[in-house]
């Protein structure tokens, strides 16, 4: 278990590593696949691939900048959490109906397989 201290990076995203994997860390213009939960900072959960039952799969360069950021620093079969404030997540406009604007968010990121 990695389990480090969290890095705060100079866009405002913590990373934490959870699990160490290995191999090479995706680039933003790599597809990965993810298994992820996604919760408000009082832990009510928004979202969750595990729930769906099936891990889930895109380009990183189409997600939210925290993601772009944070999975490029793992590695497949890694775990990591990342806090994921307002400028680098959904901003100003929220998200669907679901994410209010300005709002921080907490991932749990399982990186499961990367594709360039």
């Amino acid at each position: 278990m990695a389990q480090t201290k969290p890095l705060t990076t100079a866009s405002g995203l913590v990373y934490e590593s959870v699990k160490d994997g290995t191999g090479e860390s995706p680039k933003a213009t790599d597809t990965v696949k993810v298994h992820y939960r996604g919760t408000f900072l009082d832990g009510k959960e928004f979202d969750s691939s595990y729930k769906r039952g099936e891990p889930t799969e895109f380009p990183l360069n189409r997600v939210i900048p925290c993601w772009t950021e944070g999975v490029q620093r793992m590695k497949p079969g890694g775990k990591a959490k990342l806090t994921c404030p307002p400028a680098i997540a959904y901003g100003e406009r929220g998200a669907g109906g679901v994410i209010p604007p300005n709002t921080t968010l907490n991932f749990e990121v399982e990186l499961v397989s990367v594709r360039r």
